[in-house]
């Protein structure tokens, strides 16, 4: 029989959606599942866990694990695992957790598959299904041999149910001595006062057809209105026009929202490989022929430069 181990992703104090997606699956699956939190401060998260089927939350919270490093935060994973008598260690595709999931595989000389956008088990055997060859196959993966799996799971896989009132059973275990060679000292990061995309129910995201900088200032709007991460494609990106921690695709973020607006993106495969899992696609373009449309739930063949601002006094009227 299976028995997961879910290593817990959060952020300012809260666990993440992407966490609670994969302990609400388990549970809903009749899955034995414990959890693991890794960090400082971050023991009052456990009944969090616990309410979303964890069954044992393993707790390591020491001023050392404040800031994330790879050979640290392996090292706790693994003497969790062994804990937990973990067969499966499944960790949410986010930056941390693609670092994490390859680093945790070879530290336990385990079988490592990532990017799983579902999953079928029986018994002791686990299929993985994932996208491959930017989105255009889907892949199903089986384990060739026995031993512990670790796989890391997109956002948006799976649904949050709702948290049982369930007090945590907490294991507490040592600050882990990794023997790394790089120690992180201090995380310097850029505050955009922007919702992340991680974590936006609803992403607005711009491309090429923005024509530059102005372009991006006009759409950049519409996003505040809608209480919305602000994206962009590669080709943005690449242009100066908007940092790399906004871009959306096979070599930047992949979002699961919602709603997800496509403005003024082409829908180059390499783009649609990180936002093709949104829930519903608005796309405006002025090609009728451009990509984009071919995922799109609603479109707009229209020039993005009047179509936008229309969008932006509609959102305004139904915000007040």
């Amino acid at each position: 029989m299976s028995k997961i181990l879910v290593v817990a992703d959060h952020k300012d104090g809260e666990v993440r959606k992407p966490t609670l997606e994969l302990l609400s699956h388990t549970r809903g699956a009749g899955l034995s599942t414990d959890a693991l939190l890794i960090g400082q401060n971050v023991k009052g998260l456990a009944d969090t866990l616990a309410g979303h089927g964890a069954g044992t939350v393993y707790v390591a919270d020491d001023a050392s694990l404040q800031y994330f490093s790879a050979d640290t935060y392996a090292a706790a994973v693994a003497d969790a695992a062994a804990k937990a008598q973990a067969t499966q260690i499944w960790i949410s595709v986010s930056e941390t957790g693609k670092a994490l999931g390859p680093t945790v595989a070879g530290r336990m000389d385990a079988a490592f598959v990532g990017d799983a956008q579902g999953l079928e088990i029986e018994g002791d055997n686990v299929t993985v299904l994932r996208p491959a060859m930017a989105t255009k196959v889907m892949q199903k993966v089986r384990f060739a041999k026995a031993g512990v799996k670790v796989i890391t799971v997109r956002s948006g896989a799976f649904d949050v149910q709702p948290a049982d009132a369930k007090p945590a059973n907490v294991v507490a275990l040592p600050a882990p001595n990794s023997n790394g060679r790089v120690v992180v000292k201090s995380l310097e990061q850029e505050e955009s006062g922007e919702i992340d995309l991680g974590d936006a129910n609803i992403v607005v995201s711009v491309g090429r057809g923005v024509k530059g900088p102005d372009g991006v200032e006009l759409v950049r709007p519409l996003a505040k209105r809608l209480g919305a991460g602000f994206g962009a494609s590669r080709a943005v990106v690449d242009s100066g026009w908007m940092p790399y921690n906004a871009q959306v695709g096979q070599t930047g973020r992949v979002v699961t929202p919602d709603v997800y607006f496509a403005i003024g993106v082409s829908g180059a495969i390499q783009h649609l490989a990180g936002m093709s899992g949104s829930k519903l696609i608005v796309a405006v373009n002025k090609d009728p022929d451009a990509p984009i449309f071919s995922v799109a739930d609603y479109g707009i063949v229209g020039d993005l430069f009047k179509v936008v601002p229309l969008l932006i006094e509609e959102v305004g009227k139904v915000k007040k």
